[in-house]
């Protein structure tokens, strides 16, 4: 089985790597088997680390090149001109070559987004409140000020994350999304959220054109025997993760 999937859309910029791990081709044991990425987890650090350089290594990604993060679900945005390990941001972006920036997933939504006329990378990490904050929009909006980014000029992938049927949430976290992104179930007396929709309209409303945007068909949920779903595995589970960057 494959330890990674790459998107479509980037295929056509030969300087640019971009990847979304699956949880096959790892070393790591049940409930975080095998291709555990995530060191935020009671997986036994050795195996975290056995995983990433066996995923770095099948993208020829030197881990010495690599921006680590541990995300928070705030709308904090770093510019990262250096590999190393941050804490406290749920955005990175980059204009620098070979520096890769990663986002840890197990039913958040990530996005990857490059801007192809000023080689800027993005990866951010959409969960419900990130999606909520706009981060995706926000994110590019600093990408404008730092870089000089137009979303015309940028590509977008939508990653795998749980899917609309299966993220049913309260009235709390309903009430943060528009109508468009939810549905009322009354026989389950929940609501249900479209994470992946909600962050599309955010990159149409700003500008990208949706023939640039490539969406996940895959969910963590659905599709749990190729992916880790924090809910469906009852949060003890491995952690994905997507890599962006240029050589």
């Amino acid at each position: 089985m494959q330890t990674h999937q790459l998107p479509s859309i980037f295929r056509q910029f030969p300087d640019l790597i971009a990847a979304e791990s699956t949880r096959h081709g790892g070393v790591s044991p049940k409930p975080y088997a095998s291709l555990n990425l995530g060191k935020n987890t009671n997986d036994l650090p050795e195996n975290v680390e056995k995983n990433q350089n066996i995923f770095f290594s099948n993208l020829n990604i030197g881990l010495e090149h690599v921006v680590f993060n541990q995300q928070i679900h705030s709308d904090d945005i770093l510019v990262a001109t250096q590999p190393g390990h941050y804490s406290g941001y749920d955005a990175l972006l980059t204009n620098k070559r070979n520096v890769f920036l990663t986002i840890g997933i197990a039913d958040c939504v990530p996005i990857l987004i490059y801007d192809k006329n000023n080689w800027v990378c993005m990866a951010i990490h959409a969960g419900w409140k990130g999606t909520a904050k706009r981060i995706a929009v926000k994110t590019l909006m600093h990408a404008a000020i730092e870089f000089g980014t137009t979303p015309q000029n940028c590509y977008a992938y939508i990653g795998t994350g749980i899917d609309e049927c299966s993220f049913e949430v309260d009235a709390d976290v309903a009430d943060e999304f528009d109508d468009d992104f939810k549905r009322w179930d009354a026989e389950k007396e929940k609501f249900f959220i479209d994470l992946k929709k909600a962050n599309l309209q955010q990159l149409l409303d700003l500008g990208v054109p949706k023939s640039q945007i490539e969406i996940s068909d895959k969910s963590t949920v659905l599709h749990n025997e190729d992916y880790f779903s924090y809910r469906k595995e009852g949060g003890e589970t491995g952690r994905m993760m997507v890599v962006i960057g240029s050589r």
